[in-house]
C-alpha cells in the first residue's frame, strides 16, 4: 500500500511536511507502520504537488524511492506553500513503475492520490471504465488502478460534481464492482481537501488554522484523530466534516 498526506494552512516549507517530522512521509517510505494487504516499503515512486500562490498546482514526481532523490531535499528546503498533497508509492504486482504512475495526478486546479488497490484489476472494473469517454481511457496517465480511479473522479468533476460527490460516488461504484478493494482517496483544489477511508487508515490533525490528513500520523502530537473506516472527510476553511460512505 502507498502512503499519502494533504496539508492546508499557513505557508510552510515542503521540508517541514516531508522530512522534519519524526515519522515523516520520507520515513514512511522505508519504515511504514501500517502496510495492510502486502508490501513492506514504498519505493516505487513518489510525488509532491503544491500551490505556489495560484490556483494551478506545481508537481514534482519521480519513479524511484523518495529517499534516493538528490534534488528534492534542496527543493523542499526553499519551497513554501499553504496547500500540499504528497505521496509515496508501493506499486501493485504487475503494474508499471514509472513516473506517470506516481501520485499526485493532476488536471487544472485538482490534485489526486490513491492509497490502496482495486481487487480483480482490470476485469472487475470493466463496467465503470466502460462508462468513461474513450479518449479518457486512451490517455490514462498509466495502466494502473490508481490512474483509472483518477479518471473516474475527474470525469465527475468535469461534469460539475462537487469534490465530495466525485470522491464518494467513485468509491461506492468501484467498491460495488470490485469487493475487497482498498479505496483511500485524497482530492484537493488547494482550498479544500476531500478524503475517503475504505478498508485502510487516515488520521487528521487540526491545529492553529491548519489541517493535516495523513495515512499515518507524522508525529506523536495529541491532536491526531483517526477517521473511522467507511467514512469520507472534508477539510477546508469551514472546518472538518465527516460523512458515511456506505
Amino acid at each position: 500500500m502507498c502512503r499519502h498526506l494533504a496539508y492546508l494552512g499557513p505557508a510552510v516549507t515542503l521540508r517541514a511536511l516531508l522530512y522534519d517530522p519524526p515519522h515523516s512521509l520520507v520515513r514512511q517510505s522505508w519504515a511504514p507502520r501500517d502496510m495492510r494487504g502486502g508490501g513492506t516499503v514504498n519505493a516505487d515512486g513518489f510525488g509532491v504537488g503544491w500551490y505556489p500562490g495560484t490556483a494551478t498546482p506545481v508537481r514534482y514526481r519521480r519513479a524511484g524511492p523518495i529517499w534516493s532523490d538528490p534534488t528534492l531535499p534542496e527543493l523542499a528546503a526553499v519551497t513554501t506553500a499553504g496547500a500540499v498533497l504528497a505521496a509515496v508509492r508501493s506499486g501493485t504486482a504487475g503494474m508499471p513503475v514509472q513516473e506517470s504512475a506516481a501520485a499526485p495526478f493532476a488536471e487544472g486546479r485538482w490534485l489526486f492520490s490513491h492509497n490502496g488497490v482495486v481487487r480483480g484489476w482490470p476485469d472487475s472494473v470493466l463496467g465503470p471504465a466502460g462508462a468513461l469517454p474513450v479518449r479518457d481511457l486512451l490517455t490514462l496517465d498509466a495502466p494502473t488502478d490508481s490512474a483509472l480511479l483518477w479518471a473516474l473522479v475527474r470525469h465527475r468533476l468535469r461534469a460539475g460534481a462537487s469534490m465530495d460527490e466525485a470522491v464518494t460516488a467513485t468509491v461506492r461504484e468501484v467498491a460495488a464492482a470490485a469487493p475487497g478493494s482498498r479505496l483511500n482517496l485524497l482530492l484537493t483544489d488547494g482550498v479544500s481537501v476531500v478524503a475517503s477511508v475504505w478498508d485502510h487508515a487516515l488520521s487528521v490533525r487540526v491545529t492553529s488554522g491548519a489541517v493535516l490528513l495523513a495515512s499515518e500520523p507524522v508525529d506523536d502530537a495529541p491532536e491526531w484523530r483517526e477517521v473511522p473506516d467507511g467514512r469520507w472527510v472534508r477539510a477546508g476553511p469551514d472546518g472538518v466534516r465527516l460523512g458515511a460512505l456506505g
